[in-house]
């Protein structure tokens, strides 16, 4: 049914691509969200060249594989500009792959780096697909959603049974500064609330961890020095020799959660979850 409805979707032109993309997202939903679109560019050129984004990118394939080995299909619900799923197409090239998106500007980048996925236009609150995926990730996407319980219940509605959600979110309320605002957060979230509302709406926890949680010392200077008016995204600029230190840090960290190591404290949260 995803399939037939997306070779009847109308043909997107952007940025010199050509992609089929089915629409589901209201107007009137689209613009409660509190993600900037304006920041989908400004993505687009700092992902690649960013330690966080690559050591994010490395946690989430390895996570996919370990949690979910079977999985045939994949939908990233907030798919931006598609770097997480263009890692997922590198390391899993037979798995179909699905991103979704309610703002059609993330989706012309997505559909440059990810030409093999089918891509969606929806409203995450508002999941028109049942039962449909063996595994869902949504990625620093829940934090942007009032409705965040509804929004998993819609997640675990589209999981096949037994399917399996990767997600990440920020983390600690004593993290919050004038970027999360610029960034459109509504919220970062505790370990407790956020796996209270991940039971409540049908699911078994499989994995929790900080991370970023050895740069969290270097993380709260630097919020600390930021100026007010900052764009997030200016906070991964860095030299390239710098960048590739804490590149390093990270991927050191990510070897200790693969050994099973969780940590208590980190500027993210990643969860592993499979729907009961």
């Amino acid at each position: 049914m995803f399939c037939d409805e997306l070779i009847m979707g109308e043909r997107m032109q952007e940025s010199g691509v050509s992609k089929r993309v089915t629409s589901h997202a209201h107007e009137d939903l689209k613009r409660e969200y509190s993600f900037p679109q304006e920041a989908f560019a400004r993505l687009a050129e700092v992902e690649a060249g960013s330690f966080w984004f690559r050591a994010r990118n490395e946690l989430i394939v390895w996570a996919l594989g370990n949690f979910f080995p079977n999985a045939g299909s994949f939908l990233e619900v907030g798919c931006g500009t598609g770097f997480v799923l263009s890692g997922v197409a590198k390391a899993y090239p037979e798995m179909l792959l699905f991103g979704s998106e309610v703002y059609r500007t993330g989706l012309s980048f997505a559909a440059s780096r990810v030409p093999r996925a089918q891509l969606v236009q929806m409203d995450a609150r508002e999941i028109p697909f049942d039962e449909h995926f063996d595994a869902i990730g949504a990625f620093d996407v829940l934090e942007h959603i009032e409705e965040d319980k509804a929004t998993l219940c819609q997640i675990r509605k589209a999981l096949s049974p037994g399917g399996g959600l990767l997600l990440t979110v920020p983390q600690h309320t004593w993290l919050w500064s004038t970027l999360d605002e610029l960034a459109g957060h509504v919220r970062r979230y505790e370990t407790d609330d956020l796996h209270a509302k991940l039971i409540s709406a049908g699911f078994e926890i499989l994995l929790s961890t900080s991370f970023v949680s050895l740069l969290l010392p270097a993380m709260l200077l630097s919020r600390f020095c930021k100026r007010n008016d900052e764009s997030p995204q200016a906070e991964l600029k860095l030299n390239p020799s710098l960048d590739k230190v804490l590149e390093t840090i990270l991927r050191f960290e990510n070897r200790l959660i693969h050994r099973g190591i969780e940590f208590p404290l980190g500027g993210s949260r990643l969860i592993a979850a499979r729907r009961v």
